[in-house]
This record gives structure tokens, sequence and C-alpha cells, in this order.
């Protein structure tokens, strides 16, 4: 199947490719191949202390090393590379990001665009103006409130070299905050399944200035933004606000804009729509 396309989906922070399991059976059944990335650090190769585990040494969970530590932008860029390079033996290939798996995969367009027939981001950090960490001080972004969540957060990164979050607290606030920012609009039981899916340690490098949309590699991809229209985690105003700046970077090659009616996760928990979409992508 020469022309048939490969989706290769990368995650966003603290996630893993478990959570695309439900999407590629959606696209298996529709007749579509695809691959889910394990950035360094996450799937199989995550930390999951001892102390993380119930009942929680909250202590000795601060002090615990962890896989990420140390893992760079340019680590991850090169592990999506190297599983591009395989697939792109079999045919186009079609690359997926959401959520902070949107930053590996601009890494990644810069270094090698030869590799990549279509960039599709979901809610995904596109940084082209800024750098990621600025957007959030920007109006866009007024909403979003990440001091909510700094109350789950473990140990000090800097001394630990991690960003680490406890998702198996029992905090009903802190609960609540997740909900709110993640999955609004799932039920109760879809957001702890999903909770529990995720794991405790991200890494802490999000790229400088140099790792922003570069015109003349990236730019001459083609290129899909799917917005999430109930996002509370990544706001429709700042998914719009990137995707202006893209098409101003790069004028003769502006995103196609599709939009899904999902929260930050909903999308992969009923992912029919989503791999409808992303399927009418492969149609010439």
């Amino acid at each position: 199947m020469p022309n048939t396309p490969t989706y290769v989906l990368v995650h966003g922070a603290f996630a893993n490719s478990f959570s695309f399991a439900p999407l590629q059976a959606e696209l298996a059944l529709l007749g579509q191949r695809s691959v889910a990335v394990d950035l360094p650090g996450h799937g199989f190769e995550a930390t999951f202390p001892e102390a993380y585990q119930t009942p929680q040494d909250l202590d000795a969970l601060a002090a615990e090393p962890g896989s990420t530590k140390g893992v760079t932008l340019a680590d991850n860029a090169a592990r999506v590379i190297e599983v591009l390079e395989r697939a792109k033996r079999h045919g186009p290939t079609i690359l997926v990001a959401h959520s902070r798996g949107g930053i590996t995969t601009t890494a990644v367009a810069n270094a090698r665009p030869e590799l990549v027939d279509r960039i599709v981001y979901v809610s995904a950090w596109c940084p082209v103006d800024l750098d990621v960490n600025d957007y959030y001080a920007q109006p866009e972004m007024a909403d979003v409130d990440p001091g909510e969540l700094a109350a789950t957060l473990v140990g000090n990164p800097a001394e630990l070299g991690l960003l680490r979050t406890n998702f198996r607290t029992a905090d009903p606030m802190a609960l609540a905050a997740f909900k709110r920012a993640l999955a609004a609009d799932l039920t109760d039981d879809e957001f702890r399944t999903f909770l529990n899916t995720f794991q405790p340690d991200e890494n802490l490098d999000a790229g400088t200035s140099a790792d922003r949309a570069q015109a003349v590699t990236w730019g001459r991809v083609p290129r899909t933004y799917v917005r999430l229209a109930a996002d509370a985690s990544v706001p429709p105003a700042v998914q719009d606000r990137m995707i202006r700046e893209a098409d101003t970077l790069t004028p003769d090659n502006p995103f196609e804009v599709r939009t899904l009616d999902s929260g930050h996760l909903r999308w992969l928990v009923h992912p029919k729509p989503a791999a409808e979409l992303l399927a009418s992508l492969a149609v010439p």
C-alpha cells in the first residue's frame, strides 16, 4: 500500500502513547495505519516511584529521581525523527501532535521537513512569534491560571531536574481544577480513567526562540490545525492566535483549519469524529 499514509501520533505533557489507543482503533477501522510515539522518559520508560503508590509518601516522592531528568527538546525530536524515517519507507507520513507535543513536532519539521507530508496540530502548541511559556502572559491566556495546578506539584523542579505532578491526589480541589482544565466535558469516571493514564514526570525543556516555526523548513510542509472549541487548557483564542501567526509567517502555505467540539481530552476518549477528520486528510 505505497500511497497509504502512516499517522505518527505525538502525545502531550505527562501523557504517553497509551492515550492514543482508542483513536488508533478508530483509525484502523477506517483502514488507516498509525503509530503512537513515546517520547523519551514516557510510556514504559517512565518513572513511577513506589512513593507515588497508595499510601503515598510525598516527602520521598519529592526526592526520587526520574527518567525525564535531562531530557531535551532535541531528544524528543530525535525520537520522532527516528520513527518518521522508518515510517517513510512505506509511503507518506502525517505527523499529528496534541498539546505540548506540538513543540516537538515543530522542532521535527524545522529539522527534517522532507520526512513529513502533512502536520496536524490538535490544540497543540505551535510557537511562532513567542516562546511557549511567553504565550501564558498574553491576553488570550487570561482565563488560564497555571497556579491553580501548582498545588499538585511535588518537589523542587530545579533540584529534581523535571516537573513532577501528583495525579493520584485525593484533594477534591485539585481534582476539580484538573477536570476544569482538561475534561469538563467528560464524565467523572472518564476523567479519572484518563487521569490514571498520566505519568507523574515531564521534562523541563519547552524550547527557545530557535525552536519556533521556521519558514524555510517547517513552513513548506502542508499543515492542518484542528481547533478544540471547548478547550480550557489551550483556549480557542490562543489556538487562533498561533494559526494567524503561522499564516503570516508563510502566507503561501496557510493552515487548513478544522474544528472539533471537544475539550482538551474528549477527542481522545470519544475519538470517532477525530478519526474521521484525520482519515479525510489522507484523501488526495
